[in-house]
């Protein structure tokens, strides 16, 4: 059955497309675009049909306006994966409790910002997709090779107008990884990335801090802060601060926050050091 799904969806017929080193010698992996096509009712022209809905005009009664905040980096100990949970559609809030952070596999996680159905059928696309690659080859797929294969999954449906930023992270022989992906089929690598409405903000709190020696303590608080800041100064972001740590072993969800008492928190932390400034 593994061989007639991989059969399907890889080509064997080209050998090291990916770049970068992702795949081993003699492993092999094409991706191949799915005829996918949508249904409609009869006499609906579907561009015609939600045009309206999506105009930029004032008498627009829904707004499709994207805001989030999602960040992840590097450090000696692994990769820092927060996010928040807030879900917007111009400025009504549609939900609190979105689940951003893609779990592909035990190794790899995606993150969501954009369009929340874009973002999480492609992600889960890739988990099948990185699930063939493990089958056929016998070795788990590298995070330079997934993020591969999901930038030339939407660079098909350029111009299609897909709304994905996403971030693939995960830890493989070269150990930890980071690679931004968009619907462009642009991707990158670097130790900090952070994307979506609040994204400013969020860099702002982890330039100031970041170090490549932190302690595992110091970087999970790191990512819950940067969050956090980001949600009180965007109001496209909010919600709970989503936390996971990706080591050598895989992900793990190290906590779950609402951002009103980690403002409370730190709030408290601000005044008794305020109090302790001026009774020196």
């Amino acid at each position: 059955m593994a061989s007639v799904l991989a059969d399907k969806y890889c080509s064997k017929s080209l050998r090291g497309i990916l770049m970068d080193g992702e795949c081993g010698p003699g492993h092999e992996y094409n991706y191949q675009p799915l005829n996918n096509s949508f249904t409609v009712p009869p006499g609906i022209d579907p561009h015609h049909f939600v045009s309206p809905f999506m105009s930029d005009s004032s008498d627009c009664k829904i707004k499709f306006n994207h805001g989030t905040t999602t960040l992840a980096f590097k450090f000696q100990h692994g990769v820092i994966v927060a996010v928040d949970s807030r879900a917007t559609a111009g400025s009504y809030i549609a939900s609190q409790t979105v689940k951003k952070v893609i779990e592909i596999n035990p190794y790899l996680l995606g993150t969501m910002a954009g369009g929340a159905a874009d973002c999480a059928y492609w992600e889960r696309q890739l988990s099948f997709e990185c699930r063939i690659y493990e089958l056929r080859n016998k070795e788990r797929i590298s995070v330079a090779a997934a993020s591969k294969l999901l930038a030339n999954m939407v660079s098909y449906y350029k111009g299609y107008g897909l709304s994905m930023g996403t971030m693939i992270c995960g830890w493989d022989k070269k150990g930890p990884g980071i690679y931004y992906v968009d619907t462009d089929g642009n991707r990158f690598t670097n130790n900090i990335f952070s994307v979506g409405s609040g994204s400013t903000y969020a860099y702002g709190v982890i330039d100031s801090t970041y170090k490549w020696s932190m302690s595992i303590e110091e970087a999970r608080e790191l990512g819950k802060r940067a969050i956090y800041h980001a949600t009180y100064r965007d109001s496209y972001s909010g919600g709970v601060v989503n936390l996971y740590h990706v080591q050598e072993d895989g992900w793990t969800k190290v906590s779950q926050t609402d951002v009103k008492s980690l403002h409370y928190q730190y709030e408290e932390e601000k005044n008794k050091e305020i109090i302790n400034n001026e009774e020196l």
